[in-house]
């Protein structure tokens, strides 16, 4: 799943993942905010999500107070962070409430690609 309040960001995962989803190596879920991902995870997403993508900077619940909630509901989903800003302070942050990755904008998907092929097939 991935979750950010930029709709184009939907846009530009779905053609770089245009292969893997006609392959039907992963299914792409798109949330806007931190709230809509939570009901998302509520209403069990089929096929079952192996790791969640946020944004850090979104208005309303940004992507911090996301991963700290997803950590208490699904403590072993991976979420990888998303930001356009690679500050320490969130990076440190984001570590220490358990995000798997901290990725900068703009994504390098080679990258995002390698790690998603390391994680393990069922998360949850």
């Amino acid at each position: 799943m991935v979750v950010d309040d930029e709709p184009d960001v939907a846009e530009l995962f779905r053609q770089r993942f245009r292969r893997e989803q006609r392959q039907g190596t992963y299914v792409l879920h798109f949330a806007g905010s931190g709230e809509e991902a939570l009901q998302q995870l509520a209403d069990e997403i089929e096929p079952q999500l192996i790791v969640i993508l946020s944004d850090i900077n979104m208005p309303g619940m940004d992507g911090l107070a996301l991963l700290r909630e997803i950590k208490k509901q699904r403590p072993d989903m991976p979420v990888m962070m998303v930001t356009a800003y690679g500050d320490d302070e969130r990076r440190r942050e984001a570590t220490a409430h358990g995000a798997a990755e901290f990725i900068t904008k703009p994504v390098d998907f080679d990258f995002l690609k390698q790690q998603l092929r390391q994680l393990p097939t069922a998360a949850v």
